[in-house]
Parts: structure tokens; C-alpha cells; sequence
């Protein structure tokens, strides 16, 4: 019996620590879904066929980085960005080539 008590416990415990673990990261696949998104309009934008913009997610705030040719670019890889679904902000760390 001590032995049941003890399996009950142990497994209320880890489910309970397993949830708070699961809920405290933001929401992981709204983000990765945003990420993905936030490529597949950036690769669909005829003036943006650059292949050296990485996109990141954290809780809807979405960070451009890499490099771009020239400033309209940026400018344009930006707005592209806020268009999409699921963007709350975008940050930007995009730097125009030399």
C-alpha cells in the first residue's frame, strides 16, 4: 500500500512539473509557425530573393538578421514582415552590404 502512495505521488509530482516546464517557454509552435510564415513571405517577394535573412520568433516578436544588398531591401524585408499573421513586432538586425 505504502508503495502505491508513494508511485501516486511521484508521478502527480512530475506531471506537475512536466506542465509548468511545457507552459513557461511562450508559445513554441505559434512561433515556429510565424517563423515559418514570415520566410515564405519574405522568399515569395519578388524584390527580396535574397537567401541571407534569418528569422527568429520569441512570443510574437519577430528579429530579422543577416544581410541585405541595399537599404530598400531592409525596408522592404520589414514590411513584408509586419504583414504577416502572428507578427506582433519585428526587430530588426539586418545589415546592408558594403
Amino acid at each position: 500500500m505504502m508503495s502505491i502512495k508513494r508511485t501516486c505521488t511521484l508521478l502527480t509530482f512530475t506531471m506537475l512539473l512536466a506542465t509548468g516546464c511545457a507552459t513557461t517557454g511562450g508559445d513554441f509552435l505559434g512561433d515556429t509557425r510565424t517563423t515559418t510564415r514570415v520566410k515564405t513571405a519574405i522568399y515569395n517577394e519578388p524584390e527580396l530573393k535574397v537567401m541571407a535573412i534569418h528569422v527568429s520568433t520569441e512570443d510574437g516578436v519577430v528579429t530579422l538578421s543577416g544581410t541585405v544588398k541595399t537599404k530598400a531591401e531592409r525596408t522592404k524585408a520589414i514590411q513584408v514582415a509586419r504583414k504577416v499573421d502572428g507578427v506582433k513586432q519585428v526587430k530588426n538586425d539586418l545589415a546592408v552590404e558594403q
